[in-house]
């Protein structure tokens, strides 16, 4: 993936994840928290490599 499909993956999969937990908080389910939270801990690793790629390709360019 390109630095800005991973931004946008990463801030979908954040959003998907906020909604699970809230879902699982509202009908106590436990195991769509931690699914929730799962999804969430993975946009933001999403997000981080996107930013990660912008930035080298970024020094690379000035190269």
């Amino acid at each position: 993936m390109g630095s800005t499909s991973d931004k946008i993956s990463g801030a979908a999969n954040q959003a998907a994840g906020k909604a699970k937990q809230a879902a699982g908080k509202a009908t106590g389910s436990r195991k769509l928290q931690a699914e929730g939270k799962g999804q969430e801990a993975k946009g933001k690793v999403q997000s981080a490599t996107g930013k990660a790629k912008s930035a080298v390709k970024g020094v690379v360019d000035r190269m």
